[in-house]
């Protein structure tokens, strides 16, 4: 075993190896280089398994990965997708959607995960950017900064403050359990005020300086963003007049939204890669179909279009494929069929017989939604549709289609099509006040003692829990799908980043760095504040977010102890920088989501970042003290 003496050095030297690492190999998974600087840590003593394990057990870590299969749950019901079009749906120029996108995303990132509001709100915006023709580069980093905006307002919008109060909440634990069992006298007054200094936050505390910054950083972003933000138009959009076109056919159901309103007002009209065709009403066929035509119930709409806007159609509640007339219409029997394309091949039994007569579903227990046939557009109605060798078939199909028809000499190509699971509309408003439970509960967790009578539902972890079992067993979010919506990486990273501030804590490298930063810096609290909020938001830059504030957090509590100051707007520093990322795109997951989507390069963040970063911090720093004193 390594003598203790030696302990401050590798915990610092394993700490120096994760942040070296991830910048000269900007392709290592993060996950495996803190697992490595967590296992080694271990192995040579600095700190024991009880404690290296002990953060995959942290009530912040499962609370972000409940959180994450809450959104899921949100998206699987459509609840989001009509979260999207009431938000977007008659925005017709930039600035007025990103008005939009800046009241609702900072609003609704207070109480949800940003990174997994962003990744709900991306798909939404490229929808809305390609049916307006404008650049999706042009809103995609304000959808970013407007979720980081809002995280940091509440104490439940991003991961990292959930990080920071889960050490809050061990720190305050294990400093009032040593004051519980030391002799009398042994702790001083000023011990037993630090202590209390470091409970964990209230719900809303953090929106103290939150608010500002994110006032100001939207002010900044709302008027510089014109001139800063790139215009780049989508590979996928320049690629998308080659994809192939269907011709399907959808029902209007009388539970549809669209009922009595317009072509144009239904946004019909506009879809990219769709054309209406014509509208059947009872045998009635309207063509050309004008923008003022109304849509009525049992309508049977016929599009010529893309994959991709086909499943936007699906997305509409009571707008269903009418090509089969024994189409499971239920919304629980649909939850269990996904999209499929097929090719059919020249010994099909299919080939010949019109989609009609072709029993289909007697046949492969699928149903056809549309049809493509290569280098023709298909305009007469799918049931009348002779089928050809060659022709793609797109289907709803139960799950194990895929494998069972793999190797089918029928078709000369099976596959799944991404994202072809249809929405559960019916549990839609189930899921919606679910969320809406959630939040009240969370809120309540702040002022709910806990300890005794209320421990069972004074966690945030319990909370968030909950609701996740509730949803999937009100069938609001399937089991797969909750499994699937958890990060993996992004756990292992902030569970392996909490032992290691723990290792840099208990071997003493911590309070030795800070005595060092006390020393250089002097013992006047606002510059070491600055010293604290700058390095933390230098490294986050560099590296993930969270991890940045497990392990500066020690450093935080140490400089204020070593000084004799409040801890508190230390520690609320290193959880305001950690999550106000703005410079590079590896520094907050949700400027990595949205690069590619973007089409942006490093230097765009930079451009439209620094000022945001530069007004943010400043707002912080003034602030800070003042909301809580030195």
């Amino acid at each position: 075993m390594i003598p203790e003496a030696f302990h401050a050095w590798i915990a610092v030297a394993a700490t120096a190896v994760v942040f070296v690492g991830m910048q000269v190999r900007r392709s290592a998974p993060a996950d495996l280089l803190f697992l490595f600087a967590l296992v080694v840590v271990t192995v040579t003593g600095v700190i024991d398994s009880r404690t290296a394990l002990a953060g995959f057990a942290n009530p912040a870590v499962i609370t972000i990965a409940a959180l994450l299969a809450v959104s899921a749950g949100l998206r699987h019901t459509g609840c989001l997708d009509w979260l999207g079009e009431k938000l977007l749906g008659t925005a017709r120029t930039e600035q007025s959607a990103l008005r939009r996108l800046t009241a609702v995303l900072v609003a609704a990132s207070a109480f949800l995960l940003n990174t997994a509001l962003v990744a709900m709100m991306v798909p939404v915006v490229v929808d809305w950017c390609r049916k307006n023709h404008i650049s999706p580069s042009r809103l995609l980093i304000p959808v970013s900064y407007l979720a980081i905006f809002g995280g940091v307002c509440t104490l439940i919008g991003t991961s990292t403050t959930l990080v920071v109060n889960g050490m809050l909440k061990s720190e305050y634990q294990l400093r009032s359990d040593a004051t519980t069992q030391a002799e009398p006298g042994a702790i001083s007054a000023t011990q037993s005020e630090f202590t209390e200094q470091l409970r964990p936050m209230r719900l809303f505390e953090l929106g103290y300086v939150g608010l500002p910054c994110a006032g100001a950083g939207v002010v900044v972003l709302l008027l510089l963003g014109r001139r800063l933000l790139p215009n780049r138009t989508d590979m996928i959009e320049q690629l998308g007049d080659s994809r192939r076109e269907y011709l399907v056919e959808m029902l209007v159901q009388p539970t549809c939204r669209l009922i009595g309103q317009t072509v144009e007002a239904a946004g019909l009209r506009h879809l990219p890669g769709l054309f209406l065709i014509e509208i059947d009403r009872d045998g009635e066929i309207v063509t050309p179909v004008t923008p003022e035509d109304k849509i009525h119930a049992g309508d049977r709409l016929v599009f010529t279009g893309v994959v991709s806007t086909i499943l936007d159609l699906q997305k509409i509640p009571g707008l269903v494929p009418a090509a089969d007339h024994t189409f499971e219409f239920h919304p629980r029997a649909q939850a269990q069929r996904h999209l499929t394309e097929a090719v059919l091949s020249r010994t099909s039994p299919l080939v010949g017989r019109s989609v009609r007569n072709a029993k289909f579903r007697q046949r492969y227990h699928a149903a056809i939604v549309a049809v493509h046939r290569n280098g023709v557009r298909l305009t007469n109605k799918i049931g009348d549709i002779v089928l050809e060798p060659g022709d793609t078939l797109l289907m709803q199909t139960p799950r194990g289609f895929v494998a069972n028809h793999r190797n089918n000499r029928e078709f000369y190509l099976v596959s799944a099509v991404e994202g072809g699971t249809p929405r559960r509309h019916d549990r839609a408003l189930l899921s919606g006040v679910l969320m809406l439970g959630l939040i009240v509960w969370l809120c309540l967790t702040s002022w709910l003692a806990q300890g005794g009578m209320w421990s069972g539902i004074s966690s945030p972890a319990v909370a968030a829990l909950a609701v996740v079992v509730a949803m999937i067993l009100t069938r609001c979010l399937p089991v797969a799908e909750a499994r699937g919506a958890i990060d993996l990486q992004v756990v292992i990273v902030i569970a392996a980043a909490l032992g290691l501030g723990r290792a840099l804590t208990d071997s003493g490298a911590a309070g030795g760095i800070a005595e060092t930063l006390v020393n250089l810096v002097g013992e006047h609290p606002y510059l070491l504040l600055v010293v604290v909020y700058l390095l933390a938001m230098v490294f986050t830059e560099m590296i993930t977010n969270v991890a940045v504030a497990a392990m500066l957090f020690p450093l935080a509590v140490a400089v204020a102890e070593a000084g004799g100051f409040n801890p508190r707007p230390f520690v609320m520093a290193i959880a305001l920088a950690a999550s106000l990322s703005f410079v590079t795109p590896i520094g907050y997951q949700t400027n990595l989501m949205v690069m590619g989507p973007g089409g942006y390069r490093p230097r765009d963040y930079l451009r439209v970042g620094l000022p945001v970063a530069f007004c943010v911090a400043t707002t912080a720093l003034l602030l800070l003290p003042v909301a809580w004193p030195f």
